[in-house]
């Protein structure tokens, strides 16, 4: 009996020296509300950016001339209405795509993804010290994707195919007067896939002209990556024109990244000219260096030949281009020099000096450089 009762006092003891320490917990004051108060506030960025809110140091004109209205100058004037054309054109062109996209396909949403643009281009060229007028250039396509799931629309205006090789090669070195005209194209494109990296299509259409040249053209196209430095793109392409006849070109094309920046790039390409019962090759060699986020730098050496009437070097040329992105991404300045050696002038050096502005109006925020 003892034992119980000294048991149950001490339990009690402890239950009691618990429940006093638990209370006193309770009770004590809290050393954080002895602490003040601290309120954070932040600016927003507006407020940040408000020209008041900058340094001085910032402008690089006295703070009273902030709100005095701008000068009216020729280069404000132009630079201003090419704005306003990217803004206004570059909508009309995804709009007139997706328009064309539902209304052929019967569907009330186009794809997202349309590839339908409008290149615009103001070049001249200088040679022999003579400088010449800036001609005006026009490119474009109107893509339709959805008239069914493998079925696409498109019309644009140029052919590949007709332009010859050499003209092809060194396209950026001419302005509209040099370049053949081939009118424009509207085909079905009928795409395919074999495996993962083999692609082929198949165009049905005509070149949109009196009389129509109704043609038919099939594309296989390869592309493979060998090792982590290495790309490889093989392309076979076989076409019939009605007026022109039959056609083929074999392009093959190596890309190896060099670092820093620097990009290695050897094209070959075959080409059957049915016409003049003959082939045409072209070799070029380039290497392509991203200068910045703004410009890129691309030399290139290239050489040209036929096989009548025995396979022989028909011109050799070397080019320059600074391609320089001049705002946002839709205008483009480019700045070619460029030496050319042909067999019908002896392979003696020809040079000339191309300036180029160029605008991308397109729909999408994608854009090609």
């Amino acid at each position: 009996m003892p034992c119980w009762w000294n048991l149950a006092i001490n339990r009690c003891q402890l239950f009691g020296a618990g429940f006093v320490t638990l209370a006193a917990l309770l009770t004590a004051p809290s050393t954080h509300a002895l602490e003040p108060s601290i309120q954070f506030y932040q600016r927003s960025i507006p407020q940040h950016l408000a020209p008041q809110a900058l340094p001085s140091n910032f402008y690089d004109f006295a703070p009273e001339e902030y709100w005095a209205e701008p000068e009216d100058s020729y280069w404000m004037t132009f630079s201003n209405w090419v704005l306003l054309q990217e803004r206004t054109q570059g909508e009309r062109v995804g709009q007139l795509g997706q328009w064309a996209d539902r209304t052929l396909s019967g569907e009330r949403h186009s794809l997202p993804m349309n590839e339908s643009y409008l290149r615009l281009s103001f070049a001249t060229e200088t040679r022999a010290g003579a400088m010449l007028d800036f001609e005006p250039e026009v490119r474009f396509r109107v893509d339709i994707p959805t008239a069914r799931k493998k079925l696409r629309l498109v019309i644009e205006s140029e052919s590949d195919e007709l332009i010859p090789l050499a003209e092809r090669q060194r396209d950026r070195q001419l302005t509209e007067p040099e370049r053949s005209s081939t009118g424009t194209t509207g085909a079905l494109r009928f795409l395919g896939q074999v495996g993962d990296s083999v692609n082929f299509s198949n165009d049905f259409g005509a070149r949109l002209h009196l009389p129509p040249d109704a043609f038919w053209r099939a594309t296989v196209r390869k592309n493979w990556q060998p090792s982590g430095d290495w790309g490889l793109l093989a392309q076979q392409r076989f076409y019939y024109y009605h007026q022109n006849g039959w056609g083929s070109r074999s392009w093959f094309e190596a890309r190896h990244d060099l670092g820093k920046g620097w990009e290695f790039i050897n094209s070959s390409e075959l080409e059957w000219v049915h016409s003049d019962r003959e082939f045409v090759a072209a070799q070029v060699f380039s290497v392509s260096k991203r200068l910045n986020n703004r410009a890129v730098l691309t030399p290139r050496v290239g050489v040209l030949g036929e096989s009548q009437p025995g396979w022989r070097t028909t011109e050799a040329f070397a080019d320059v281009t600074w391609r320089y992105r001049m705002y946002s991404d839709w205008l483009f300045g480019e700045v070619i020099p460029a030496l050319q050696f042909e067999r019908e002038n002896s392979f003696k050096d020809d040079s000339s000096l191309v300036l180029r502005l160029e605008m991308y109006f397109s729909g999408n925020i994608v854009r090609r450089n």
